[in-house]
């Protein structure tokens, strides 16, 4: 299939796969739309938000509807870098053999990823950049199309494990799960207290989600919308020519891997929006949960109550 055919199949099933992934989840639409966003450029997001506003049960809904394999982990102080990638055992025959972690899936929801340790949240860093674990020496690939979805309670911070920046970097989109509104919380209640589930169709498969991650990257960008998306990732970054507000309120910017991801995530914007590329208007879109995690305040930003938001607004 030519990469016009594929890119119109998208356009035509993305609101048909919004719809079925409706039927299950009620609201959270801007939230969908940054999963799936992410998915299809083949990057990884973290989820923060309190726990019980069914982010298992969105994840799960999202892979059956793309046709993909889910599993999860639950974090916890005690868990082992072996129950995330797997291990060797002695077989019958005494022969060591490898049992596969539940790291071998399509998506994989890492559970309140800050409750457990450094050493087993690093586990998870190769799996994450090189789609590929090594266990006892061994190199093992994982299955295509690969996706980590990790969440964070951003309450109860006591006995967790922050993760360092360069994990943080690793995520493509930091995405923000708030409440829902009253009438959505009126539907949730009605569709969740009787013995009706809605169940829905799978709409993709895994090869067919790997061949549009393909084609997304093969999408030509205009050279002002590159420049857009690497001047805004600059302006992040305090020094002596940065914006007042960048060098009153941030102690440190963001990377070159946000530009990066900025370029990925526009153009599966623009696509998904009917566009063969992306302009100025779809980086924008996209930049909130791209930069919010990149972006580290100072404590003055903490005291005056300035959000990683409103600094990026404003560096629009």
């Amino acid at each position: 299939m030519s990469d016009v055919a594929l890119v119109e199949k998208l356009v035509s099933r993305h609101q048909e796969l919004r719809n079925e992934i409706s039927r299950v989840i009620v609201g959270q639409d801007a939230v969908v739309n940054e999963i799936l966003i992410s998915i299809f450029s083949g990057g990884h997001s973290l989820l923060i938000g309190v726990p019980g506003l069914a982010k298992t049960l969105m994840v799960n809904t999202i892979a059956k509807t793309l046709g993909l394999d889910f599993k999860r982990i639950q974090f916890t102080p005690d868990l082992m870098p072996s129950d995330i990638l797997g291990a060797e055992i002695l077989d019958e025959n005494r022969n060591f053999k490898f049992i596969k972690g539940p790291v071998f899936t399509n998506i994989l929801l890492a559970d309140e990823i800050n409750r457990t340790p450094p050493k087993t949240q690093a586990a998870l860093l190769e799996a994450m950049q090189e789609r590929a674990v090594t266990v006892a020496g061994h190199h093992y690939k994982l299955d295509q199309p690969y996706f980590v979805l990790a969440t964070q309670n951003p309450i109860e911070q006591e006995g967790t494990y922050p993760l360092p920046e360069a994990q943080l970097d690793r995520f493509m989109f930091a995405i923000t799960l708030d409440y829902p509104s009253f009438e959505e919380e009126v539907a949730v209640v009605k569709n969740t207290t009787t013995d009706q589930t809605a169940e829905v169709r799978k709409l993709f498969n895994a090869a067919e989600i790997s061949e549009i991650q393909q084609v997304i990257r093969r999408i030509p960008v205009p050279d002002n919308v590159v420049e857009y998306a690497v001047r805004l990732v600059g302006k992040t970054r305090p020094h002596k020519d940065s914006p007042e507000l960048v060098r009153n309120y941030l102690d440190w910017g963001a990377g070159p891997r946000a530009s990066q991801n900025l370029i990925l995530a526009a153009k599966t914007h623009a696509v998904i929006n009917g566009k063969f590329s992306p302009d100025i208007e779809n980086v924008r879109a996209v930049a909130f949960g791209i930069l919010r995690h990149r972006i580290i305040k100072n404590y003055k930003a903490e005291a005056e109550g300035i959000s990683e938001e409103h600094i990026i607004r404003e560096l629009f």
